[in-house]
C-alpha cells in the first residue's frame, strides 16, 4: 500500500493481495481523518459484500472469487468508538455479470485506485432503534 495527500484529498494505491476496508482504515487512523468521502476502482480477486435485512436486523454476506472488476467503490468516514468505515462496492465477474452491495471485505487481485476526500469536521454514528442501523448523528447547536 501506498498513498500520497494532497491538500484534502488522499490517494491511495492499493496491490496484489491487500484487503481495502483495512487499508483504508489504517490511511485514516495514520492521517487522523475523522470525516471523508471515499470513491475508487480496481480489479479484486475476492469480495464479501451483503445488505442489510431491517426485519431482522441483520446483514446477509455472499462471498465471491475469480476475476472480479471494481466498478465503483463509494463511501465515507465518520466516527463511532474511532474511524468508522461505510462502504458500497459493485463489480463484475468475468462474464459482465454486476453485484453489489455492503462492502465488508475485498481483496485486491490486480490494483487499487483509492481516493479520500477528507472533509473538515466530524460526524459520529449512534443506532437507530427503528431499524438497528447505525446512523449519522450530527450536534445539537455544534455541542455533543
Amino acid at each position: 500500500m501506498e498513498y500520497r495527500r494532497f491538500k484534502n484529498v488522499i490517494v491511495l494505491k492499493l496491490n496484489r493481495g491487500e484487503e481495502i476496508v483495512s487499508s483504508v482504515k489504517s490511511v485514516c487512523e495514520r492521517e487522523k481523518v475523522t470525516l471523508a468521502k471515499i470513491s475508487g476502482i480496481g480489479a479484486a480477486q475476492s469480495v464479501k459484500a451483503g445488505f442489510y435485512d431491517v426485519q431482522t436486523r441483520s446483514y446477509h454476506t455472499k462471498e465471491y472469487r475469480g476475476n472480479l472488476e471494481i466498478l465503483s467503490l463509494d463511501g465515507n468516514v465518520t466516527q463511532k468508538d474511532g474511524v468508522y468505515l461505510h462502504m458500497h462496492i459493485s463489480f463484475a465477474a468475468e462474464d459482465g455479470t454486476a453485484y453489489g452491495g455492503h462492502l465488508n471485505e475485498a481483496v485486491i487481485g490486480g490494483a487499487g485506485e483509492i481516493f479520500l476526500t477528507v472533509i473538515n469536521g466530524k460526524v459520529f454514528r449512534e443506532i437507530d432503534d427503528e431499524t438497528g442501523l447505525n446512523v449519522f448523528l450530527f450536534p445539537q447547536n455544534g455541542i455533543f
